[in-house]
């Protein structure tokens, strides 16, 4: 059925942000600015094959959701929306993936569906909640690494595979970063499930649950961001024992240091024996992981350099504030047991136990997913952009990010008739016009029920649908529990 609900918010469009709306259904959806994981101006490659989007139809059938059944994006402006499809059979929207018309998956035949699914829904989360973190150690991640294995072995032998064979490649790393994507969401609602069993199981045994005892106890001291950060501080404690290195990260910035390290023989050992092994295990994303258009770590060493420079001039002590976090984790959870005996004292015990196998997850999948399987995507694209540079039909190896899926097909099915320098052109200049514009913080329809969707508040609404968007760039607006503080 239609969603009658009440209108809360509505915009269409103005002079000063004109929307193409597609069709009237569009307009009934509630679409949020993606400031979150695409605050940039979008490159068509990304839009086309790399939205996180994509598979969410699979997490809401998958799980059996009452609040929604898909989640579609459009692009506005030059900026990411995307809208929640809510679980209804009679909802019809035209929307895009892979350059297709697509239609977003709604349950089909039965009109009640909605309101029986969520039984499902509460009776299988918890076995995602209990289990999950056995199944990404133990299945999981072996299965993203094996796939990353053999991207990256393809990747370090670019030169030597055919462009045509580049173009399987990238259909295969396609079907990866699917996968990937499906094990994204299903650890995001095993990782919901352990912390909101927690919750409750605080507030049956104490009556009320502390939400910042809470907070404590989602932080993790072991992860593979730690691991990066481990690894970093171990370079700067060889850096800071050793004059000549130290003299070359004395210099202002990470090109000069890079120059300073590749002109040396200590530089060059330094680069061979701890950078290069660094970029090769931890170098897999950029500034901003999800979009393909920004080089990664892998690609380029300087960011990984300036990181350095600022672990040397401030003396970051690795092992002493990861040493205070693991404490504070134990005494969270200590304070959690604290005087509690028999059943309740084993009820809170199991749910934190739980809590404290998920909690490392959050950091380990940005890790393999968000950062990781986009950044592969992105080097399979450069590569054979790569191949296009040294056949004289392309500049740059990463233009191919501005062709959207099906132009890059057609380009590799005749390179030298398909005039990809000017299509470029034409979205490079695009993608810089749209610097000047201001996304709105939300287009469409906000309805009572639109705004119920659960996910919603990762974006700050509905709280933020209320607060009027600043007109200029130097102004900040926070939210109710903002601690006050902007920090850029």
């Amino acid at each position: 059925m239609a969603d009658e609900s009440k209108i809360v918010k509505q915009f269409l469009g103005d002079e000063d942000f004109p929307i193409d709306w597609d069709n009237e259904a569009e307009k009934g959806l509630f679409w949020v600015y993606d400031d979150l994981h695409c605050p940039q101006p979008l490159s068509p490659m990304y839009f086309d094959i790399g939205g996180w989007w994509l598979t969410c139809d699979h997490m809401f059938r998958r799980f059996g959701t009452p609040f929604a059944s898909d989640w579609i994006a459009k692009n506005v402006n030059g900026y990411l929306y995307t809208a929640a499809v809510p679980a209804d059979p009679d909802f019809k929207v035209e929307a895009m993936e892979y350059s297709n018309v697509y239609y977003p998956r709604v349950p089909k035949d039965d009109p009640e569906y909605a309101s029986k699914i969520g039984a499902y829904l509460g009776a299988v989360l918890p076995t995602y909640g209990q289990n999950f973190a056995d199944w990404w150690r133990d299945r999981l991640v072996p299965e993203m690494r094996r796939n990353f294995d053999y991207l990256e072995d393809r990747i370090d032998r670019w030169e030597e595979i055919p462009l045509m064979e580049w173009a399987t490649i990238l259909e295969d790393a396609m079907d990866i970063h699917d996968r990937h994507w499906k094990i994204h969401w299903m650890l995001n609602f095993a990782q919901l499930s352990a912390t909101l069993n927690l919750q409750a199981v605080m507030e049956e045994v104490r009556g009320e649950a502390d939400p910042v005892l809470l907070g404590r106890l989602q932080n993790s001291a072991e992860d593979r961001n730690w691991d990066s950060i481990g690894a970093l501080w171990k370079m700067k404690e060889e850096i800071k024992g050793d004059a000549e290195l130290s003299e070359m990260f004395s210099k202002d910035t990470g090109t000069e240091v890079l120059e300073a390290l590749e002109a040396s023989e200590r530089g060059r050992k330094f680069i061979a024996e701890r950078l290069e092994p660094y970029q090769r295990e931890f170098g897999w994303h950029a500034v901003w992981s999800h979009e393909f258009i920004f080089p990664t770590r892998f690609e380029k060493a300087q960011p990984v350099l300036e990181v350095i420079k600022g672990y040397l001039e401030t003396d970051y002590d690795y092992p002493s504030t990861v040493k205070n976090l693991a404490d504070d984790i134990a005494a969270a959870s200590a304070e959690m047991l604290e005087g509690l005996e028999g059943e309740a004292l084993e009820k809170m015990r199991v749910a934190n136990e739980i809590n404290l196998k998920m909690a490392p997850l959050t950091p380990d999948h940005h890790f393999y997913i968000d950062q990781g399987s986009n950044a592969h995507v992105r080097l399979v694209l450069v590569c054979i952009g790569r191949h296009l540079v040294k056949m004289g039909v392309l500049d740059e190896a990463d233009d191919v990010i501005y062709l959207k899926y099906n132009e890059l097909r057609y380009f590799l099915g005749d390179p030298e008739n398909f005039d990809a320098r000017s299509i470029i052109a034409e979205r490079k200049a695009e993608r810089e016009a749209a610097y000047a514009v201001r996304p709105k913080d939300w287009i469409g329809t906000a309805t009572e029920s639109q705004l119920e969707f659960p996910y919603l508040g990762l974006w700050g609404f509905p709280d933020r649908l209320y607060m009027e968007q600043p007109e200029a760039e130097d102004q900040i607006a926070g939210l109710a529990a903002s601690p006050g503080v902007y920090q850029g």
